[in-house]
């Protein structure tokens, strides 16, 4: 294999000639061979990486920090990264020591030597056009890589939100199908009063609703970032003007409203917005998780549980019991659950870990939110789309539960007293009898006078004749 041959404080190294990355990123690749995940597998994080890097450029060039003639062949290769080319150039894993830097080395490195063609030179001709010189110029990895950081969630954020929007959509169309079917609430699991199949999926429409407008609060969180912040916060080897110059570039190409930290020593050891974001998405997972549990529960049977709805079959549920269907789909979206609250853990863990001015574990939260992120995003696909969407009511069942429940007893109440209801309903349950039959024998209240109370379609709407 061809190769050429760079050099960092360790020596000399041999890099493939045709790499577009480096001797930091070689040292890197053998360093942390930990998950087999490499950055190059977010394109979100590439993309955020090569419009920092061109937003400082073209800062740089506008301040006469760097020359027309590098900063030109630098936004070039910027413009080719952020449209996809040499992604899977970036192959440091995406847990590594050092905060971060290897992330940031192996995004000089490629744009430099990329830049380097576009020049007319060839890799590794770093006296031409350098990555630490020319690519990192005025920048440092600690306000780079935590602004890339949050770009990349910016962008996931968003597309979460629309796939949950996808979900909230198909609760509610189910919400409008099943407007008119009473059916009996519970409590604790115990039949309680009278509601609608349609308001019950109205329940997870809005509830989706909610959690999408607190993502939306926790993305504007991530909008202000350090960049400029250089090494700790106070701007080293930044020449004036450029924090100013860097946001506003980076805001243009991004096309978001992004504004500098107001004390940039602060922002850089802070991690409270991943914290926030975390914590926002374990409530979506938490909420998420509990109408999993509610669909299977509803559709447990089909004949030994309550079989009020029925999940769509999509495979075969047992190796050995014939006939028997599962709900995987909510199972895997419980399971998506699992994983988002551990990974609130660990982001937990890692932010309250930092010391001092910078917070060395950064990679682990990027990674356990991108996951979070982008599993919770399919998760809800999945589920509206092989499950929401195709769950039909079994009115039979439903109208039997409602006939024979006692739950209708409560709606007595200002009629006839608790007192006597509870008697109508211990009676009813010891003799296998409806609330009705019961009233009618005790004696308590007239056929006519019980069809006013107890018509449970006004019972779900909280309304009755007294």
């Amino acid at each position: 294999m061809a190769t050429r041959r760079e050099h960092d404080l360790l020596g000399d190294r041999d890099i493939p000639s045709h790499a577009y990355w480096g001797v930091h990123t070689a040292r890197a690749v053998e360093n942390f061979p930990i998950t087999g995940v490499t950055i190059a597998q977010y394109p979100d994080l590439i993309v955020a990486l090569a419009s920092i890097k061109q937003a400082a450029a073209l800062a740089n060039r506008s301040l006469g920090a760097l020359d027309a003639v590098r900063a030109e062949a630098i936004v070039e290769a910027c413009e080719e990264v952020r449209a996809g080319s040499l992604h899977d150039q970036f192959v440091v894993d995406i847990i590594q020591g050092g905060a971060g830097t290897s992330t940031n080395m192996n995004a000089n490195e490629v744009i430099a030597n990329r830049a380097l063609e576009i020049m007319g030179r060839e890799k590794g001709d770093y006296a031409a056009l350098h990555p630490n010189e020319h690519v990192n110029l005025c920048q440092s990895t600690n306000d780079v890589y935590p602004t890339a950081i949050k770009l990349a969630l910016i962008r996931q954020i968003a597309a979460l939100c629309e796939a949950m929007g996808v979900l909230q959509a198909a609760f509610g169309a189910k919400a409008a199908e099943f407007a008119g079917l009473v059916k009996i609430g519970r409590t604790q699991l115990q039949d309680a009063v009278p509601m609608t199949l349609g308001q019950e999926f109205h329940t997870y429409e809005v509830m989706l609703g909610e959690d999408i407008e607190r993502l939306r609060e926790a993305s504007t969180l991530l909008h202000e970032i350090n960049l400029g912040a250089t090494a700790i916060g106070t701007g080293i080897n930044a020449v004036p003007g450029y924090t100013a110059a860097v946001r506003a570039q980076l805001a243009e190409l991004t096309a978001l409203p992004l504004k500098t930290a107001p004390d940039l020593v602060e922002a850089t050891q802070d991690a409270g917005a991943f914290v926030q974001l975390s914590g926002v998405l374990k409530r979506v997972a938490v909420k998420l998780s509990k109408v999993c549990n509610d669909l299977r529960l509803l559709a447990s049977g089909p004949r030994g549980g309550l079989g009020e709805i029925e999940l769509p079959a999509v495979q075969a549920g047992s190796s050995i019991m014939p006939g028997k269907v599962n709900p995987v789909i909510p199972e895997v979206v419980n399971q998506i659950a699992f994983a988002v609250i551990g990974h609130d853990v660990t982001v937990s863990f890692a932010a309250e870990a930092g010391q001092l001015q910078l917070n060395a574990f950064e990679p682990i939260i990027a990674l356990s939110l991108f996951r979070s992120l982008s599993q919770m995003r399919r998760g809800c696909l999945v589920l509206a789309e092989k499950c929401v969407v195709g769950i039909r009511a079994n009115e039979a069942r439903l109208a039997e539960i409602v006939e024979h429940s006692l739950a209708l007893v409560t709606a007595l109440n200002p009629k006839i007293g608790y007192a006597r209801a509870t008697e109508v309903a211990l009676t009813a349950h010891r003799q296998n009898k409806t609330v009705r039959e019961v009233v009618i024998e005790m004696g308590l209240m007239g056929s006519n006078d019980l069809d006013a109370i107890l018509d449970p379609a006004e019972l779900a709407r909280g309304r009755q004749k007294l």
